[in-house]
């Protein structure tokens, strides 16, 4: 697989992108109380924000073919639904530096995942934060924690770097209240 690391997605890759991402996160629309899943304007947006690199898995026999494709920035205020702010104040000097990194997030075709470009991304992303010195950041919601992707992580990272430490940052949870059925 070819990979690429762009600034912006090249306008005839966009609607392959939009197929793939579309088909790797189908599943997380009814599986997660928060929307995880962007719409088209919003995931158009982050293709052609400059600010945030776009790493694009290809079949090389099929360059027009997207198989995998992940977002990654050091610039937090690229990145929609978190704070800035909160990553100011815990982590000021990284944050001043630009040395805090957040993968927005990473598609892979259903049919190849375990094929190692999971792997091969993650390692040119973490290649990044070691040569900051900095740290990086995902969101990830209970249903991919319950099914093992920090570990996942966390085992990949720890690879390239043995005794790489992670640690859950925030937690949302989503409650419900009912009133009773004699109501």
């Amino acid at each position: 697989m070819l990979i690429t690391a762009d600034q912006v997605v090249p306008e005839h890759l966009t609607e392959a992108t939009w197929r793939l991402y579309n088909n790797a996160f189908d599943e997380l629309r009814a599986a997660a109380v928060q929307r995880h899943v962007m719409v088209r304007d919003e995931f158009d947006v982050v293709l052609a924000d400059a600010r945030v690199t776009k790493y694009l898995g290809l079949d090389p026999d099929q360059p027009d073919e997207v198989l995998a494709l992940a977002t990654f920035t050091n610039d937090l205020d690229a990145v929609p639904l978190i704070s800035p702010d909160y990553f100011a104040r815990r982590w000021p000097v990284l944050y001043a530096e630009r040395r805090i990194w957040y993968i927005g997030f990473f598609a892979i075709d259903p049919q190849i995942r375990g094929d190692g470009v999971f792997e091969t991304v993650i390692e040119r992303m973490w290649q990044r934060v070691l040569a900051s010195r900095g740290i990086a950041a995902l969101d990830i919601c209970r249903r991919n924690n319950d099914i093992g992707l920090p570990k996942a992580i966390h085992q990949t990272l720890d690879q390239l770097t043995t005794g790489v430490r992670s640690a859950p940052l925030d937690e949302q949870v989503y409650w419900l209240f009912e009133p009773p059925e004699s109501s």
